[in-house]
Formats: C-alpha cells, sequence, structure tokens
C-alpha cells in the first residue's frame, strides 16, 4: 500500500466505536505514523485508540530545589472520571498533539492544566520515549501507542501555588528525587509526598505525608520514569 493509500484508508476509518458522523466530525483528530514514524494522514482519536495507531504527544515535567537543596520532583494525580487510569499518579502535565500541531502548541498543556505560561524555549528536551498500553477504558477497549517528546522545567513554586484544572488533575505534589528514585528501582515499598488536592469546590488544599506507591502511578516500563528523574536531578 502506498503513503497516499494508507492516509486516505486512516482517514476513511469509522469503527464501531466512534459514535455519529456529527460526533466523528468534531472529535479530536491526530496525525497518525507508522512503526518507523513516518506520517501516513489523520485519524480521531478514537480511532486511533481502537486501532492502536501511532501518534504524537508531550511531556512535561517539573522539578523544584528545596530549600535543603535537595531536587523535589513535582507530579499530578489524575482526576478519578478520567476514561484511563483514574485517579492515578502521573507526568506533572502532559498532551496529545492534534493533527498539525508541534510540540511548540502542546506547551499550552502546563498553562491549561497548572496555570504555568512557559515557551518551549524555556523548557528542557531530556529525550523522546515511545510507549504501547492496552486496556478498557468505560468498557471499549483501546490499544494506545504513542511517541511522546519529553520535557523538564525547573520551577521555585511549591504545588499549592498552581491553578489546577479540575477537568483534568485531582492534585499536584512533589516528593524528594532520591526517594522516588528509589521507589521506582523497587528499592523501597512507599514514599511521602506533599502537595494540594483540589476539593469538592474546585480549592487546592494543602495536603503533606501523602504515601505514594509504585502501584499508584500510572503503569509505565520503570525505565522511563528513572531516567527522567535522573535527568530532573542533573537540571535541578
Amino acid at each position: 500500500m502506498s503513503g497516499n493509500e494508507k492516509a486516505n484508508d486512516a482517514d476513511s476509518m469509522s469503527g464501531g466505536n466512534t459514535g455519529s458522523p456529527d460526533a466523528r466530525k468534531s472529535e479530536e483528530r491526530f496525525d497518525i505514523y507508522d512503526e518507523q514514524d513516518r506520517p501516513i494522514g489523520t485519524a480521531t482519536r478514537s480511532e486511533a485508540h481502537a486501532r492502536g495507531l501511532w501518534h504524537h504527544t508531550f511531556h512535561c515535567w517539573l522539578a523544584r530545589r528545596g530549600e535543603d537543596g535537595r531536587a523535589r520532583i513535582l507530579f499530578q494525580r489524575r482526576n478519578k472520571d478520567k476514561d484511563t487510569n483514574p485517579d492515578r499518579f502521573d507526568i506533572t502535565a502532559a498532551g496529545h498533539l492534534s493533527a498539525g500541531e508541534t510540540v511548540r502548541d502542546a506547551v499550552r498543556e502546563l498553562e491549561e492544566e497548572l496555570g504555568l505560561r512557559v515557551a518551549l524555549e524555556d523548557l528542557a528536551l531530556l529525550g523522546t520515549f515511545r510507549e504501547e498500553d492496552e486496556g478498557f477504558a468505560q468498557g471499549v477497549r483501546y490499544i494506545d501507542r504513542e511517541v511522546s517528546e519529553v520535557y523538564g522545567y525547573v520551577t521555585d513554586r511549591r504545588p499549592a501555588t498552581f491553578r489546577l484544572q479540575r477537568e483534568e488533575l485531582a492534585g499536584l505534589y512533589e516528593a524528594d528525587a532520591e526517594a522516588l528514585l528509589a521507589l521506582m528501582r523497587g528499592e523501597t515499598e512507599t514514599v511521602l509526598a506533599n502537595g494540594a488536592e483540589l476539593d469538592a469546590d474546585g480549592l487546592a488544599v494543602p495536603v503533606s505525608g501523602v504515601a505514594v506507591r509504585l502501584t499508584d502511578f500510572v503503569t509505565r516500563d520503570t525505565t522511563y520514569y528513572i531516567r527522567v528523574i535522573e535527568a530532573l536531578m542533573r537540571l535541578v
């Protein structure tokens, strides 16, 4: 099949889970790629996840130097109503690239989720990560294949000072980087984190001593988490 034929095939996929024609028309579209990361067209979010089509995402991790000089890593807890990985700890801010977008556009995720306005030039590129995951979301099977550009940013702000997007986040936390490394390496079972959680009115309430386990994080190859934390420690 030629490149154009692949693109046409991707654009015309309808699948059984995409809903009405009006819903498909308004649904977010992604640029999609083959195994060699060559563009082959576009598809809706539901089509990409139903067919396991490769698409691009943006990850940005925040870190802070504590008063003791040690690095702190900031991470979010996903809203309990998210269709995938609800109530799990995750990347500080992240998002999909819509069709035609670049990571420069995707930096908006920091402002949308955290109220933090920065430019791409303010971020440090930590690397590119390929990830495959599958499971069920709201009873519908998904196959998620993503190529993510991963960035880091050093802030002097504590979690409670950010404006959290309640549709996406339930809270924002920070923990000692060395302790998180030990957690990811299986050297300890829990780490204590401090931060802020959104109450029923959407207000950020400071919390401390939150017990964090490895199984509380979105399931990924732990090598990803280890490399990110090590890179952030070098930045701080």
